[in-house]
């Protein structure tokens, strides 16, 4: 190994895996780097997971693109790690692993009547709209009246996507399908339930402050879910943000009754405990029934014993993402993370197994923003190069890094796409939104409308013609 580069494979080209490919290609190793997509595009939750009209979208994304433009860190998208090549394949052609692969589904609620058919996970709803290529082309939007469980920011994505009017939608990178799913949306009242108190909720400000810019639709928030204790003043007292967060509530809550006339309504409710889901004689969702709690002292609550019954015909959990197993790795299910100790991947009973790390929300799981994933990616590559420079990474075979992987997709027929692939899809999703026109309303022009099909979007990134059953949908 002291004749050739270290290789190693970085497995998901979300932010994750691209700020740890980043601080490794920057360090003082001599590298070669891949990173493993398994969709046909990279940048993972930010633009599978995030609403389109998220304010930061487009900056997240410009550095994430960025980093990739250099050259230096490959792009192997539309390859599968468990299915298309197995860890063991990883094993034979690199000396190293990082697993990056985030967090992709809901983390459960086991709550009574959380089966129900009107209810549904967060995650499934943000893949409808940001339009993933394995999820459905249509999602049911029958509810006049909708709960969304959960008081962070993919609450808050849900709750203005189900009440925001299309056409002020329609601007952003929405697929066709959805804008026409959109149209037929027939809400008028959603709302937001946190079980604890202004001084505890997980929005963040910027986004607080979004919703109350959203054209005809009011946010209603009430002055008796106003309550603070000692542990409230000093989350307060110690967090800008926190500050900024119960102003905001707090200037919601003082709006005039009179003044919301608008035709929807985003209900913010805290102090409000999910406890089951109500059935009509059907079997369809009546309403969401929710427990009232209040401060125990230290910022935390419990339980009064007094409950709410809300009218509601649909409910959507947002409480969390939670991450999936990758066969030939352990997996602790009970808090959806690869167990690792520092970076290094553990077995379940704490045994480092060399040369494979992880970082990001498979690692500690969906907490932190990009801050925080910067600084995990750092102390996951400290401990790589630390093992690097021991002599402790080697692969299993003679057959290393970049060029042994290509003949072994090729050998498989993988139709695994590259970044010169990515860019030429991009170009053609920001050519689809320059041929959609003027936007109604003088609303401007669309940057981009999304391929949702994997096979458009891979045929597009291999120059390959786009099959003749897909032309025509959803963009393509």
């Amino acid at each position: 190994m002291s004749n050739r580069p270290l290789s190693v494979a970085v497995i998901g080209a979300g932010p994750a895996g691209i700020y740890a490919s980043d601080i490794l290609s920057k360090s003082e190793l001599d590298v070669q780097i891949d990173l493993f997509e398994a969709l046909p595009a990279p940048y993972g939750l930010v633009r599978y997971g995030v609403a389109p009209d998220h304010p930061r979208i487009k900056q997240i994304i410009t550095a994430l693109y960025r980093i990739l433009q250099r050259g230096d860190i490959r792009l192997l998208a539309n390859v599968k790690v468990g299915e298309d090549i197995t860890v063991e394949d990883l094993h034979e052609h690199y000396d190293a692993i990082i697993l990056a692969t985030g967090a992709d589904r809901d983390r459960p609620l086991n709550i009574p009547g959380i089966d129900l058919p009107q209810s549904y996970g967060a995650a499934d709803f943000v893949y409808w709209y940001d339009g993933h290529p394995d999820y459905p082309r249509t999602w049911p939007l029958e509810a006049k009246e909708i709960a969304v469980l959960g008081v962070g920011n993919v609450a808050l994505d849900v709750a203005r996507v189900l009440s925001k009017h299309p056409q002020d939608i329609l601007v952003t990178e929405i697929p066709a399908n959805v804008y026409a799913g959109l149209l037929d949306n027939p809400v008028t009242d959603v709302h937001v339930f946190g079980r604890r108190g202004p001084a505890q909720v997980k929005f963040s400000p910027l986004e607080l402050r979004e919703l109350g810019h959203v054209p005809d639709v009011d946010v209603i928030v009430y002055e008796e879910d106003f309550d603070f204790d000692e542990g409230s003043q000093a989350a307060i007292k110690n967090s800008n943000q926190t500050k900024q967060v119960v102003k905001t509530l707090t200037n919601y809550a003082m709006k005039d009754p009179e003044e919301q006339t608008a035709s929807r309504r985003i209900h913010i409710h805290m102090f409000h405990s999910p406890s089951e889901i109500l059935a009509d004689e059907n079997g369809n969702v009546r309403a969401i029934r929710t427990e009232r709690t209040k401060l125990d002292g230290n910022g935390g609550v419990v339980g009064t014993g007094e409950f709410v019954d809300t009218p509601v015909q649909a409910v959507y959990r947002a409480v969390g993402y939670f991450s999936s197993p990758i066969e030939g790795l352990p997996f602790d299910n009970q808090r959806g993370v690869i167990p690792s100790q520092q970076g290094r991947v553990t077995d379940l009973e704490g045994n480092v197994l060399p040369g494979v790390y992880a970082t990001g929300w498979i690692r500690r799981g969906p907490v932190g923003l990009i801050g925080s994933t910067k600084s995990d990616a750092a102390e996951t590559i400290s401990k790589l190069v630390e093992d690097a420079q021991a002599g402790r990474l080697h692969a299993t075979t003679d057959a290393v890094g970049h060029e042994a992987m290509i003949k072994l997709l090729e050998e498989r027929g993988i139709p695994y796409t590259t970044w010169q692939g990515w860019e030429l899809l991009d170009a053609y999703e920001r050519k689809l939104g320059e041929d959609y026109g003027q936007l109604p309303d003088g609303k401007g022009m669309r940057e981009r409308v999304k391929v949702v099909s994997r096979k458009a979007m891979t045929a597009i990134s291999r120059q390959e013609e786009i099959p003749a059953d897909l032309i025509g949908q959803d963009g393509e």
